[in-house]
């Protein structure tokens, strides 16, 4: 049996995650794209975005193995042999027990290590990339607006690094509008920042007061665009990517900066001890609720369907429990109520399904001279 759910979780969490996946790289790929970055980028950022991605799918795709694995099982009459056997409903929930445990431990290292990992080397790409010139302003053919105000094209860009055919629309100054145009221009770098020098072109400035134009013929002039990229430093850490135990341990220095509450900040840590027992809560509920119903020639549609609103009456309560621990760091104990109640919840579907439950018995043998 366990080796049964172990084949239909693969499948059930690859198809998860391939449909989250692709679900959050569509968006990506618009806003990368549309920001002159690469598919190289593109691809680094949603590799970077899977484990999230993973977590999230672990614990359905651990309630979905079971119950399709009982359901299959009582169709096929194996759960009728086997209790035929004297199994208990108790005693054929230690594989899925185990299973859950096996889910759990996935959990833990992507909660614990790989998500806050991953959180963390993307905003330093995000960071990075957004103070890239190469991004942001060389795309050839294109109109780019990297900034409030300003409007910037390249008709074409040379291997050796020239731009041909520029023009520079600086409209941020309410009182004066400049355009530059110029045939060719080249990005340079200096201790102040990048600069892009501009020759052989025209510039035209308009002012606002007289609706004056004015028009100069350049040979070379040079444009600061630093404040056209964003230099942000270092990005500031959040909670999800700090590790377990700074979280535990250096609380109030954590909360002062991410700028969030004590109580958001045990949350984070204890919610990654709190969702691996999710998985074994969704494991268990998974086969308990199936264990109840009898035979029907209808199925068991209506235990699957009470299986899921029990999860969604878990996630709910979840829902609940963060508001006072945002609010009371001291009640951050509420944070494992759903497992409890989930666990609570499986024990009595267990105990239900066992009052049913009666190992078969050998007959007793027939008194002596009895009619045949």
């Amino acid at each position: 049996m366990l080796s049964q759910l172990m084949v239909v979780f693969g499948f059930f969490a690859l198809v998860l995650v391939m449909v989250y996946w692709l679900n959050r790289s569509v968006g990506l790929f618009d806003e990368l794209i549309a920001n002159g970055h690469t598919a190289g980028i593109f691809l680094e950022f949603t590799l970077l975005a899977l484990p999230g991605v993973v977590a999230i799918v672990l614990p359905m795709a651990a309630f979905g193995a079971a119950v399709y694995v009982t359901n299959r099982m009582s169709n096929e009459s194996e759960l009728t042999v086997l209790q035929a056997t004297g199994l208990s409903p108790w005693r054929l929930a230690r594989p899925v027990l185990v299973f859950g445990a096996i889910i759990g431990a996935m959990m833990a290292i992507l909660s614990h290590v790989l998500v806050p990992a991953s959180i963390g080397q993307l905003r330093e790409r995000e960071s990075e990339i957004s103070g890239s010139v190469s991004a942001r302003l060389l795309h050839e053919g294109t109109f780019l607006h990297p900034t409030r105000g300003v409007t910037f094209y390249i008709r074409d860009i040379t291997p050796e690094g020239e731009l041909r055919d520029v023009f520079l629309s600086d409209r941020r100054d309410p009182d004066r509008a400049i355009a530059y145009t110029a045939q060719s221009a080249y990005v340079l770098r200096d201790d102040d920042g990048p600069k892009l020098t501009m020759r052989s072109g025209l510039a035209q400035t308009l002012r606002a007061e007289d609706q004056t134009l004015s028009t100069t013929d350049f040979e070379n002039l040079t444009y600061d665009i630093s404040g056209l990229v964003t230099q942000n430093g270092p990005p500031r850490r959040r909670a999800r990517q700090i590790s377990t135990w700074e979280l535990l341990t250096d609380t109030e220095a954590v909360s002062e900066e991410v700028k969030d509450s004590v109580g958001e900040v045990l949350e984070e840590a204890h919610m990654r001890f709190e969702q691996p027992l999710l998985c074994v809560v969704a494991a268990l509920i998974g086969y308990a609720a199936l264990m109840t119903g009898g035979f029907s020639r209808f199925g068991v549609t209506k235990q699957i369907v009470g299986a899921i609103f029990l999860l969604v009456f878990i996630k709910i309560v979840e829902s609940m429990v963060t508001t006072p621990v945002h609010a009371n760091a001291a009640l951050w104990p509420l944070i494992y109520l759903p497992s409890i109640i989930g666990l609570i919840i499986a024990g009595v579907l267990l105990q239900r399904s066992s009052r049913s439950f009666r190992p078969g018995r050998a007959a007793p043998p027939a008194p002596e001279g009895a009619a045949a």
